[in-house]
């Protein structure tokens, strides 16, 4: 081991389009590791989303990216493609899909926002794909049941809301800038998310969603925890990640777990413990971040 102060190893972690909630993350987790460990040096880029990060990370293009849930699981499990050969360096945190429309809209349910104008999210957004899932468990289409707006920004959507050129705007999980910016807004907001004989439809057909629930308070005006459905979203790693350099990340993640939910309050569900009860099986995981996981006393 050379002593003095080594150059640090530069990682490049991908993100998505300004003002959604990948690069609020990736800021937090790219300052968290590099505090915990000062010889790793985290850079973000923003990316146009998931959908784009899975081909970067399989051309070495970053060597992590913020991958989104359903992208995950259809690149993993080959759906519309090859499978990927990723690997999970970490769970991200869980993202509860939801609309949200005007404290002053009449709309109450799924079934009324039919046929109306839905900003829906950025094109290479996971939280895209996610409401595909969500709304194909109930029998609906995306682009044939809503007049569907995708955005070029994903910040653009509460603008949208707010001024009335859309009904609602599709988001997930806890501290979405999304929601965060119309729940602000003049006269607050309502969230409208499957009732429960919708979630068990969408959960049979979509096994690979999960029940979850947004706690109170995570957003302005929120009196009550809102049930719904969505998945994990998580780091992963370039194929070609040595696994001494996963190891560092994880264990200067796993350093500042304390810290993570103080910054951002979603970051608070990155943690060792989750990244293994998130991840679909254990072989997804980094070989680096399980030695270092097994090291700790967790079933790696």
């Amino acid at each position: 081991m050379s002593h003095g102060s080594p150059i640090p190893t530069r990682v490049l972690l991908g993100t998505a389009t300004p003002g959604g909630g990948f690069p609020l993350y990736g800021g937090v987790v790219a300052e968290a590791i590099g505090q915990a460990d000062p010889s790793l040096m985290i850079e973000t880029r923003n990316t146009k989303g998931s959908t784009e990060n899975v081909p970067l990370l399989e051309a070495g293009e970053v060597d992590l990216a913020l991958v989104q849930g359903e992208v995950a699981h259809e690149a993993l499990a080959g759906i519309g493609r090859a499978p990927a050969k990723l690997y999970i360096l970490a769970a991200m945190y869980s993202t509860a899909g939801m609309f949200i429309v005007r404290a002053d809209s009449p709309v109450r349910s799924i079934a009324a926002l039919q046929g109306q104008r839905i900003a829906f999210g950025a094109k290479g957004s996971g939280l895209v794909i996610l409401s595909r899932y969500v709304l194909d468990g109930l029998g609906l289409r995306q682009d044939d049941d809503f007049e569907a707006i995708y955005l070029e920004r994903a910040g653009d959507g509460p603008a949208m809301v707010l001024d009335g050129r859309v009904a609602a705007l599709w988001g997930g999980g806890v501290g979405w800038p999304g929601f965060t910016a119309v729940a602000s807004g003049p006269g607050g907001a309502r969230f409208i998310t499957p009732d429960a004989e919708q979630a068990a439809r969408i959960l049979k057909k979509h096994a690979f969603l999960k029940p979850l629930t947004v706690a109170p308070g995570a957003y302005p005006g929120q009196g009550a925890a809102i049930a719904s459905v969505g998945s994990w979203s998580f780091i992963m790693a370039r194929p070609t990640l040595p696994a001494d350099l996963a190891y560092r990340l994880v264990r200067a993640l796993h350093r500042a777990e304390p810290s993570l939910g103080a910054r951002l309050e979603q970051a608070g569900e990155t943690t060792a413990a989750n990244t293994l009860a998130a991840a679909p099986y254990v072989e997804l995981v980094h070989p680096g971040v399980r030695e270092y996981l097994r090291e700790i006393g967790l079933p790696a």
